[in-house]
């Protein structure tokens, strides 16, 4: 174990040595952080699955940075460029960008004007100026010295070690990081129009920007970017050069420098504007845009936390409905285990389509005694919402419904995934089981939707998609362990992100399962092919099984500890257990202290869902129009996303309202994500303003 990469880890988290070689050897012998995070918390300090996550990622990063020490360091002893000094450097390097800053001056890849310089022997020349005790004519005297056959003017060697000069002068790692902090500090972004402009479209606000790159929001930023990418405005970094300049003059020449500093002054701000700003504004704007990604991502991985978490409906069969006019509004039936019975499609065009629908919809409620409905919130929403509420007022039907979202259900039903599990249905019908499926269990239904589809956060497709990708695996992949999974009903994607299990070994639980029917042990997934002693240990204690041979299956208890978890039900009270008893018992049964705190929760909550405590969904109490509303009026509503700049509100209609951030309170508020979450139910929100051209409306909370 590297002892520096122990030091660098360290310094960036705040757990005692031992638990972080503990948690490297974890890490190293393939155990997965939701593993960690749950069953060997008397080895990590208790920390937790943020500190975990945290951790790993330091980890990672000083894995990179250690083999890239290496690399450097190689290259450098080949080329017979090492000494001490450099080697110290590199070694006490503690980021990558740190480390490239010292490479630098030694890679030698690009064909510069000062390496033409080096090239016909003018550094010594450019050695004897930087001293700066010389005259002009002294100088001009001794570059007679360096002419040779492509120098041939005393002008064209001055030039060249100035060119030199300047070259060194960019890559000093005290100067760069000087002009670096100064561009971080003051740097502005500046825009204008292009000459495709359009003054009324949708970046009218956006034509003339002048903000210090540190004070735009990463929303602001990411409309800039798009709004540039779309050609609709330039962009450009805009640095205090002046500023600078005078820096350099003040505390870099020399007062009692002769007048040949004049070429030293030259070549520094040469090497200012023409070498070190170009490369320091590229840099500044690519860390300004990948922090307003990282934002942006963060953002949405709070917003999908919430919308995962969402409590499930259970024990219910449910009837999902995609509406639509022309082409129908598709049907499809789920059971509470979430397996597709049925499907159909009918028309609500008029009185005779819904005569008919009418027939056909009860006859369906009847036949697999449907408990609750979904209905999508596309278009024809209202229409089909107002259909229901009118079937059970007329057949006094005891049925409960509610409009969730069917962003990303089209995307789904032509998926690979939807293909696999639905071969033999059409699109539209799967379209529907998803929408059956998002009131079911909306985190078994949306882990199989690509995160761009998901409509939660902001700016999905501007954004790093492969660090989006990897926000929502590790979101989803918390969640799912920290939840558990119910081994005889999840799909293989949900499976997938079980501590341990692949995708394929996913796949194979699901062959397996309909080869030999459903669990009834956990000892049984040691006879799924591929499942071995590593992702036995590793995946166990995440999985449940409701109704197997063992009450300990369906917990979160792992099979390792199965024996004192038996010995705490039958031999212990545990509403009076105690600090001394659970040492006892540590040792007794070689158990860890932390982990034996675990045990006794889980026995006293059988089968508990952490969802179960949150609250419950929403269902429909009236149906809306735009044309209905008008300002002033108090509506409720459900929270389904929310932004840096606002959030976004399920009144009824076919598109969300919005509540800005400025609407939601007179104090000051930092973030809608400290005061709202995805789900929550709002009550008594007033319409600010109506746009029906747009089909907009805004919200306030606001007396």
């Amino acid at each position: 174990m590297n002892d520096k990469m122990i030091e660098i880890i360290k310094s960036k988290i705040n757990l005692d040595i031992k638990y972080i070689k503990n948690i490297i050897e974890l890490l190293e012998d393939g155990s997965t952080i939701a593993f960690i995070a749950r069953y060997r918390k008397d080895i990590t300090g208790n920390a937790t699955d943020e500190t975990l996550l945290k951790f790993q990622e330091v980890y990672e990063y000083t894995q990179k940075l250690i083999k890239r020490k290496d690399e450097i360091l190689n290259i450098l002893k080949e080329k017979d460029n090492l000494n001490d000094k450099l080697k110290l450097l590199i070694t006490e390097a503690t980021t990558l960008r740190a480390l490239e800053d010292i490479y630098e001056p030694y890679k030698g890849t690009k064909n510069t004007r000062a390496d033409d310089a080096v090239k016909n022997g003018l550094e010594n020349l450019a050695n004897i100026i930087s001293t700066m005790k010389y005259t002009i004519h002294e100088i001009e005297q001794k570059a007679k010295n360096f002419l040779n056959k492509n120098i041939t003017t005393i002008d064209d060697a001055i030039n060249g070690a100035k060119d030199i000069i300047a070259l060194r002068y960019s890559q000093e790692l005290k100067t760069k990081e000087g002009v670096r902090k100064n561009l971080e500090n003051h740097a502005t972004l500046v825009t204008k129009k292009t000459k495709t402009f359009e003054e009324n479209g949708l970046y009218k606000n956006l034509a003339s920007v002048n903000t210090k790159g540190k004070y735009l929001k990463s929303h602001q930023l990411l409309a800039i970017l798009r709004a540039v990418n779309e050609k609709q405005i330039s962009l450009k970094v805009v640095a205090d050069e002046e500023f600078i300049i005078n820096g350099i003059k003040q505390y870099r020449i020399p007062n009692h420098a002769q007048s040949s500093k004049v070429y030293v002054v030259d070549a520094y701000i040469d090497g200012l504007k023409r070498l070190l700003l170009p490369s320091l504004k590229r840099e500044l704007l690519s860390n300004l845009k990948q922090k307003a990604s990282d934002e942006a991502i963060e953002l949405f991985g709070k917003n999908l936390t919430e919308l995962l978490i969402t409590p499930p409906l259970v024990n219910q069969v449910i009837l999902g409905m995609d509406p639509g006019f022309r082409t129908g509004c598709k049907l499809a039936i789920i059971d509470d285990n979430g397996n597709y019975l049925d499907s159909s499609v009918i028309y609500l065009l008029s009185q005779n389509n819904i005569k008919e629908s009418s027939k056909k919809v009860l006859s369906l409620l009847k036949k697999y005694n449907v408990t609750a409905i979904a209905i999508g919130n596309g278009t024809a929403s209202k229409e089909t919402a107002s259909f229901i509420h009118d079937l059970k007022k007329e057949n006094n039907l005891d049925i409960n419904y509610a409009v969730v979202s069917e962003i990303g259900a089209s995307v789904y039903s032509a998926s690979k995934i939807a293909q696999e599990e639905y071969p033999n249905l059409d699109v539209t019908i799967r379209g529907a089981i998803s929408i059956a499926a998002r009131l079911r269990d909306p985190m078994s239904a949306l882990v199989k939707i690509d995160p761009k589809s998901l409509g939660i956060g902001q700016y999905q497709h501007d954004v790093d998609q492969k660090n989006l990708t990897s926000k929502l695996n590790t979101t989803t992949f918390t969640l799912v362990n920290k939840i558990g999974v119910d081994i005889n009903s999840a799909s293989y994607k949900l499976l997938s992100y079980v501590s341990g299990i692949s995708e394929k070994l996913a796949k194979n639980i699901t062959e397996f399962r309909k080869e030999k029917g459903e669990f009834t042990s956990k000892k049984q997934l040691l006879k799924v092919k591929g499942i071995g002693a590593k992702a036995y240990e590793q995946s166990v204690g995440f999985l449940r099984i409701k109704d197997g041979d063992s009450f300990l299956d369906n917990s979160g208890i792992h099979p390792e500890n199965y024996d004192v978890a038996k010995y705490l039900k039958e031999k212990c009270d545990l509403s009076n257990i105690d600090n001394a008893q659970l040492k006892e018992l540590s040792l007794k049964f070689n158990c860890g202290l932390e982990s034996l705190k675990d045990i006794v929760i889980e026995l006293k909550k059988p089968g508990f869902d952490i969802r179960d405590e949150l609250e419950q969904i929403s269902f429909c109490e009236d149906i809306k129009s735009i044309d209905e509303l008008k300002i002033g009026d108090s509506v409720n509503g459900v929270v389904r996303n929310i932004t840096d700049f606002g959030a976004f509100i399920d009144i009824g209609l076919k598109n969300d309202a919005m509540l800005h951030i400025s609407q939601y309170s007179h104090k000051r508020i930092s973030h809608l994500m400290d005061v709202l979450s995805i789900n929550q139910q709002l009550k008594n929100i007033k319409i600010q303003n109506i746009d029906v051209e747009k089909n907009k409306i805004s919200l306030t909370m606001l007396d």
